[in-house]
């Protein structure tokens, strides 16, 4: 589906969708994105950085490892509290900011676009997580060798979080059952399976849960809760949208998906 360029140079002139692409084509889109090379680039001057500053070899490894520790916990509570929350869409000034960062993800799970995050949040977000413990473990040189592993993590769950919207089984288990409850949270119901690479957390926190568990389906999973009442007082993420989300956006109105790309992209860039 072409789309008007926004000035972004070769394939992301236009829109991509992980139902309609090979893994090629998934890998070259990803390493070509801008938030993932960024995080890249940062993650190579924050160990330059800190090799510099020189912390201990054992203070940068127990900084490393704290953070890729302490990341899919981090990733469950913004998950559940943050892009799962209520409470942006309430208020003007945020309403923007929560559309970009995760009801486009849930309106459309398979638009590659609105599925990487926004770097104005994840960048501070990453940073907040990692970097104080990293502190307390190593110093500055922790902190930054700490920061570094939060971003390489972010690639990879980046990445994972790609490959289980592509179009594809995997063959094995592991990989299989973390695609299948990822689809569940997508496409079944949206209150659980909050994590992307691991589920302890959910499991910690009694959310975690097999699709058979819950017969039913949830009547929000493509909204997450912002519905035609709540839009009616909150109208905000309405308006940038163009309605509320009923279901498959590709699926139920295909003009209004294309406008949509639109204001995504527009938002993302």
């Amino acid at each position: 589906m072409k789309i008007p360029s926004l000035g972004r140079p070769g394939i992301w002139s236009r829109a991509h969708y992980l139902d309609r692409m090979s893994l090629r084509e998934l890998v070259v889109a990803y390493f070509q994105y801008y938030a993932i090379q960024a995080y890249l680039v940062l993650a190579v001057a924050a160990l330059g950085v800190a090799w510099v500053l020189r912390p201990s070899a054992g203070a940068a490894l127990a900084a490393a490892l704290a953070a890729v520790l302490i990341y899919p916990l981090a990733w469950y509570l913004i998950h559940r509290f943050i892009l799962h929350g209520t409470w942006m869409f309430r208020v003007p000034m945020l309403a923007r900011t929560w559309k970009r960062i995760h009801y486009d993800h849930h309106q459309d799970p398979n638009h590659l676009e609105v599925l990487f995050g926004a770097l104005h949040t994840t960048l501070p977000t990453i940073a907040l997580a990692t970097a104080p413990v990293g502190y307390l473990i190593g110093g500055a040189g922790g902190a930054l060798v700490a920061f570094a592993a939060g971003l390489l993590m972010t690639c990879a769950y980046e990445f994972a979080h790609c490959i289980q919207h592509l179009s594809y089984k995997p063959r094995h288990p592991w990989l299989a059952a973390m695609k299948r409850r990822h689809m569940a949270h997508h496409f079944h119901d949206e209150t659980g399976n909050f994590g992307i690479v691991s589920f302890w957390p959910d499991r910690l926190f009694g959310t975690f849960y097999e699709r058979e568990d819950r017969p039913a389906k949830s009547p929000t999973v493509f909204n997450l809760g912002y519905t035609e009442e709540v839009a009616a007082r909150y109208p905000w993420v309405a308006q940038l949208s163009g309605g509320v989300a009923k279901g498959h956006p590709r699926r139920r109105n295909p003009v209004a998906a294309a406008a949509n790309d639109d204001r995504a992209r527009a938002d993302a860039a």
